[in-house]
């Protein structure tokens, strides 16, 4: 059996990045090169584990790469053959309410340009779905734009913050589900949990995530906890809420009762009356911008952050770290969940019977001032 003509172990030692990307790479390169012809069959996994020096998972990871990528074809009982046409290169579709406005989609998207670049595909940049005034007929133009475009895929981040969220929501998927282009979701699913799409998704545990961020508190000595979200939360803040809510339960005995309030945490009046009814020590807000919003009503009403009430959030924006207290929130991963994003639509691609997958990639708790040292 013939081994591979470009890279050795020896020669991969000296290389950058992780092991498999290595190997990967040799291998692309010699089918570029012409090294290896279309219809070639490459050596086994046994064998490429000995060329390479690496462990059999490894060499399975490059295998998939490059299978996902469209340089190989993998044939059960056969073997591993160069694929007898060139890779095709997508152009993918990005439908993302209020792009250049948002606070983790351009990070997302930047992490989905680092990543099909690798494959060379093409992002297309599509218009805002969402306006003050957006109709489900408007949703459709946009879609039927992109579907006369013949695009591969398309990211969607579903729409949140109206009334008419479902209604568009649904317009978007039935429309892609009907002309059978790969449709897949953006940090969250068009339906509140505990319902589910039949589409995948990319993001973070965010249900877990609520669990998180609340227990903080509960470790920080708070005994009054509520949740504070604003009116049509996006199903990813209400699986925060149902996080929330689950830590609440385990703490039940030391804790006093489950706060979940929708309001405009702009609203000096009803955020005084939710204070004054609930006598909070601790929130958990909805997302940043929730809690910067809810930290200057504070600071209007004289409530001391973190002195008299700590608060914790989710998704780490740019100004997080600005506010006048620094906010403990949940970092949000984002140049990896675009890259997940990628590697999940070039799956679905290849294998579009596969069920409806989440696709959820670690985050972590930034702990800052606005939650304060624990108390006593």
């Amino acid at each position: 059996m013939q081994f591979l003509p470009i890279s050795s172990y020896d020669q991969l030692v000296g290389s950058e990045g992780p092991k498999y990307k290595q190997i990967c790479s040799s291998i692309k390169s010699a089918i570029q090169s012409g090294a290896y012809q279309e219809g070639f069959r490459l050596p086994s996994e046994h064998e490429l584990v000995q060329s390479y020096g690496a462990s059999r998972v490894t060499v399975s990871r490059a295998l998939r790469e490059l299978q996902i990528g469209g340089f190989i074809d993998r044939r059960a009982g056969s073997g591993t053959y160069v694929r007898a046409t060139t890779p095709k290169h997508h152009t993918f579709g990005l439908l993302i309410p209020d792009l250049g406005e948002t606070e983790i989609f351009e990070p997302i998207c930047q992490g989905m340009v680092a990543k099909q670049r690798d494959q060379n595909h093409v992002l297309v940049w599509g218009p805002s779905l969402i306006s003050a005034a957006a109709t489900p007929a408007e949703a459709k133009q946009v879609c039927g734009r992109l579907i006369a475009n013949r695009v591969s895929g398309v990211f969607f981040a579903p729409v949140e913050a109206t009334p008419l969220r479902h209604e568009i929501n649904e317009a978007v998927v039935s429309m892609f589900g009907e002309a059978q282009t790969p449709l897949i979701l953006l940090d969250r699913d068009i339906y509140d949990y505990p319902k589910r799409s039949n589409l995948d998704v990319v993001g973070i545990d965010n249900r877990r995530a609520g669990f998180v961020a609340t227990q903080h508190l509960i470790s920080a000595g708070c005994r009054k906890i509520g949740f504070v979200g604003r009116h049509h939360l996006a199903p990813s803040c209400v699986a925060r809420s149902a996080g929330y809510r689950d830590a609440i339960r385990q703490s039940a005995e030391t804790l006093g009762p489950e706060v979940v309030e929708r309001i405009d945490p702009s609203d000096r009046e009803l955020v005084k009356d939710l204070m004054d009814r609930c006598q909070l020590d601790g929130v958990v807000c909805s997302n940043d911008r929730t809690a910067a919003l809810l930290m200057r009503t504070f600071a209007s009403l004289g409530i001391a952050v973190p002195e008299q009430v700590r608060i914790v959030a989710f998704d780490d924006v740019k100004y997080a770290n600005l506010l006048t207290v620094p906010l403990t929130t949940v970092h949000q991963p984002c140049d990896e969940l675009g890259a997940a994003a990628i590697v999940a639509m070039s799956q679905r691609i290849a294998n579009r019977d596969m069920p409806a997958r989440d696709i959820l990639v670690n985050f972590n708790l930034v702990v800052r001032q606005s939650c304060g040292s624990p108390r006593s």
